[in-house]
């Protein structure tokens, strides 16, 4: 602010002094010139964690982050997409997007309410670009925040965190969006599920989608490119944030154990073991019996179907958190495998099953040399169980005599089968 001071002695007049900041200064021109950003990303992800920590909040701004009004969002997207696919945006990769993301949704309405009331959602920034952040004198600027509507400004603070590190990937570099979030995370204090970052990017893309289709129409060069290339964006991380249950099952001594921990740190996934389950069930007083014998003590049909049913609500807490799970056991009942899949589908989670498989002596002697663990089975155990061929005929068979690291191929290619339709096709389901 100045004032300005008019001929003869007239009262001065206030006026604005504006700076402007050069093209150069931009983090798009930065990073479209490969300059080392990490730093400048650093100081971005401090000063937004510190904005949304002294943001405002309210009832009304909570109220935005509500399933219903976040829903709501997400479609409002879509009858500008649908005008233009096929031409612009191909129609089944807008079909795609729209059913991955509502999936979503539809299993998450705890995780979005516990947002709302762990006080995630503030007065936020809204439209964080990079081409509207600066670095200027060492330290980041940050402009034109959204201001047409204040209902759209109230946000998750992972949402608006979202939208710099899916526009960094539209520049091409996911790996600074990632490192973005990162970040943001660290200095936030955030503990979001990789899947609601994979959502919100994906939030953010389609919009971006959507604002590209109108500025097609007022004859923007380029426009339908950059819709297609956000939506692209959006379908990778939908894809990769959808929530799974996946079984991996087999007798003892099969792999099971490794292969389902392997997959889950490829994935990021959490492994619920019915081992570690049957062991704290007992060291807490809810189990009881000897081991060693198949049907009978602590493998009795009552205590294995008490393992298997508190395995099945563990892992519905964490579906309906937004964190995929890998089920550890052998999964030799039809039924007991039918639940878990209706508890997929109730917490609209993709849903595969995949049997780890040997020859009976391999996994005998796997049993009698491994090294000691939850588990409580016995050579003997391997041997009836692997005699026991009980049909599976819905499971992904996996040869675990093969070297690791090509079982953990073969499972993840599962993995990412598990979100073929119909799991996303409303209209197949």
């Amino acid at each position: 602010m100045a004032h300005l001071q008019g001929p003869a002695g007239a009262p001065a007049e206030p006026v604005i002094v504006m700076r402007r900041y050069h093209d150069e200064e931009r983090l798009a021109s930065m990073v479209k010139r490969a300059e080392p950003v990490e730093r400048v990303l650093d100081r971005i992800a401090g000063l937004l964690a510190d904005f949304h920590d002294h943001g405002e909040r309210s009832p009304t701004i909570s109220r935005q982050g509500d399933p219903e009004a976040v829903r709501q969002r997400w479609d409002d997207n879509f009858p500008t997409l649908h005008q233009h696919a096929g031409t612009a945006v191909p129609s089944e990769t807008v079909r795609r997007v729209q059913g991955l993301g509502a999936e979503y949704l539809s299993g998450r309405a705890g995780l979005f309410t516990r947002r709302v009331e762990q006080g995630c959602i503030v007065d936020g920034h809204a439209d964080l670009l990079a081409d509207d952040i600066f670095w200027v004198d060492d330290r980041p600027v940050l402009l034109d925040c959204l201001e047409f509507s204040d209902e759209l400004r109230y946000v998750d603070r992972i949402d608006d965190a979202a939208f710099l590190a899916m526009d960094l990937e539209f520049l091409g570099r996911k790996d600074l969006g990632d490192h973005f979030l990162e970040r943001y995370a660290a200095c936030s204090g955030d503990t979001a599920a990789r899947s609601l970052r994979d959502f919100y990017i994906a939030y953010r893309a389609v919009v971006r989608a959507k604002v590209d289709c109108v500025r097609l129409t007022q004859g923007k060069r380029g426009s339908a490119a950059a819709a297609a290339d956000h939506l692209d964006i959006a379908l990778r991380h939908l894809e990769d944030g959808a929530v799974r249950l996946v079984l991996v099952g087999g007798g003892p001594g099969t792999g099971k154990s490794t292969l389902a921990g392997a997959l889950a740190e490829r994935v990021g996934a959490v492994v619920v073991s019915t081992d570690d389950v049957r062991r704290e069930l007992r060291s807490s007083g809810q189990l009881s019996g000897e081991t060693g014998n198949l049907g009978a003590g602590l493998y009795a049909p009552a205590n294995v179907a008490a393992v298997y049913h508190a395995v099945l609500q563990r892992a519905g807490r964490h579906l309906g958190d937004g964190v995929s799970v890998v089920l550890d056991g052998t999964w030799r009942d039809a039924e007991t495998r039918a639940e878990a899949r209706r508890l997929a589908d109730d917490k609209h989670a993709a849903f595969g099953e995949i049997r780890c498989v040997v020859p009976i002596e391999v996994a005998a002697e796997r049993v009698r040399t491994r090294a000691a663990g939850n588990s409580d089975a016995t050579p003997q155990i391997a041997g009836v169980l692997g005699a026991d061929d009980f049909r599976w005929d819905t499971a992904h068979h996996v040869d675990t005599s093969k070297p690791l690291d090509e079982c953990v191929r073969e499972a993840h290619e599962q993995w990412r089968a598990a979100i073929q339709p119909p799991y996303w096709d409303g209209a197949a389901r």
